[in-house]
């Protein structure tokens, strides 16, 4: 039985990566699909969606970059113009920052700005661009893309793990303001995982040892689905989950 069925998921980051196996795992729970990246990674964002349309999907693009207000509110506004409603928002977008790393107290200012726009205020933006219609509805989903780096102290993560650490508080704040409303609000950390972004952070590490981003998308199916509609205000490591026995129909 497909567990997102009748369900509108809005994705950022979904041209490649975990975006696109969140986007390719919601396309066959039966989910249509609003998919977003900035401008460069058109044609990555057009292969997924394609996929996306062949596992049954009806499926959305829109360009943007989520650091921007105006492009924000021009991906909401398209989004509801389409499908008349969002159910699902996961904010999977997010920068890096330069490479190598340099340590926090060589961080240029402008990258900084950059960071977190990127993994703060669009999340932020989105969330405030579209929580408001699952509010009038009573129900609907956020989920935010975590990393341990905004647990951990790591050198030279610098911004992404401020960023993250952020975006975990975000994510607290969120949830206790929509308690008891039907919207729920949670963080996931995917852990590590053989991307582009990862291999951009280790160049010399073991990626034989790091997940497929399609083998960590189980606790996004089932934070967007039905299944976890009381369930708000937590983070997730994705490759430690397992969905309660009463969501798996045991």
């Amino acid at each position: 039985m497909q567990r997102l069925t009748g369900k509108v998921a809005l994705i950022t980051g979904a041209s490649r990566g975990l975006g696109r196996a969140l986007a390719l795992a919601y396309a066959r729970e039966g989910a249509d699909l609003v998919l977003n990246a900035r401008e460069g990674s058109r044609a990555g964002l057009g292969a997924v969606a394609r996929e996306a349309e062949a596992a049954g999907a009806r499926v959305l693009v829109v360009t943007a970059d989520v650091g921007r207000r105006e492009d924000v509110e021009r991906l909401a506004a398209l989004a509801l113009d389409e499908f008349g409603r969002v159910d699902v928002l996961v904010n999977n977008a997010s920068a890096l920052g330069p490479t190598p790393m340099p340590y926090l107290l060589d961080y240029p200012p402008d990258a900084w700005d950059e960071v977190l726009r990127a993994n703060v205020t669009g999340p932020f933006l989105l969330a405030r661009a579209l929580v408001g219609q699952m509010l009038a509805r009573g129900g609907g989903a956020v989920i935010n893309v975590s990393s341990d780096a905004g647990v951990v102290g790591y050198p030279t993560w610098g911004a992404y793990g401020v960023s993250k650490a952020a975006l975990d508080q975000l994510t607290r704040t969120l949830a206790a303001e929509t308690e008891g409303t039907g919207v729920r609000v949670n963080s996931v950390d995917p852990g590590d995982m053989d991307t582009a972004m990862k291999r951009a952070s280790e160049p010399d590490g073991d990626a034989s040892s790091w997940a497929r981003p399609e083998d960590v998308t189980e606790v996004f199916v089932w934070l967007a689905s039905d299944a976890a509609a009381d369930v708000t205000g937590r983070r997730f490591e994705a490759q430690s989950f397992e969905a309660p026995v009463a969501a798996r129909g045991v």
